[in-house]
């Protein structure tokens, strides 16, 4: 008679995976990057604060237009998410073993003329969208991890992802808590601020997206507004 090779658990046995799994979950470190730079991830949303950002690397793509209708900006959302959490898993599961929270979508936007960048004239805009990435993410793993999206899902906009550096130094910021709409008084709001405090604007004017609009209510959204300055 022929035994079957096929490996399973019975009861005794699975009791123990799911014990060792469950042990090793709750060993592995787990990080919180917005809570470990909360003077970064968490502004007021009464005051303009002044904080210093260092170097940080990120996942970046290019575009301009209308964020509104731009397809090539839906299409940068649908490689930074997947290509993040690929990189997310890759450390958790791999040597490393950490796991951490995937860190937000954010926006740099300017225009040819910073003088006549408006929030309501979006056709004009430039953007770069980016996902930040903890020290632990190499080259290597990004490219990596390249190749796995690609193999799953190829989405149009992978061949324009770079993985770079930035460094934003002096910025001002405020939290904006509302629709994205609505922004226009809050980016016065900074702006006043910093020629106030005898400071000029520099770079290019940047947003961190800190909710899942797809679940939150628009008036509940919470949106980092930040301008680097002098």
């Amino acid at each position: 008679m022929k035994t079957s090779r096929t490996p399973h658990f019975n009861g005794t046995g699975y009791s123990a995976y799911l014990t060792l799994y469950l042990k090793r979950e709750r060993l592995m470190k787990k990080i919180d990057f917005k809570k470990k730079l909360k003077h970064l991830y968490k502004p007021s949303a009464k005051k303009v604060d002044i904080v210093e950002v260092p170097q940080f690397n990120y996942l970046m793509i290019d575009g301009e237009g209308d964020p509104n209708t731009s397809q090539r900006f839906q299409d940068a959302i649908d490689v930074l998410y997947p290509l993040s959490y690929t990189l997310k898993f890759m450390i958790k599961r791999g040597e490393i073993g950490i796991d951490y929270g995937m860190l937000p979508l954010e926006g740099l936007w300017w225009a040819e003329d910073m003088s006549s960048f408006s929030v309501e004239n979006k056709n004009g805009w430039k953007w770069t969208l980016m996902i930040m990435q903890p020290e632990l993410v190499t080259k290597e793993m990004v490219h990596k991890a390249i190749e796995q999206v690609r193999t799953k899902k190829n989405p149009a906009s992978l061949p324009l992802v770079r993985f770079e550096s930035f460094e934003e130094g002096k910025v001002a910021q405020i939290m904006h808590i509302g629709p994205f709409s609505e922004e226009g008084s809050t980016v016065a709001k900074v702006h006043s601020f910093i020629e106030e405090s005898g400071s000029q604007r520099t770079g290019k004017h940047h947003e961190i997206y800190l909710s899942d609009i797809r679940r939150a209510t628009p008036e509940k959204w919470k949106t980092i507004i930040r301008q680097p300055m002098s």
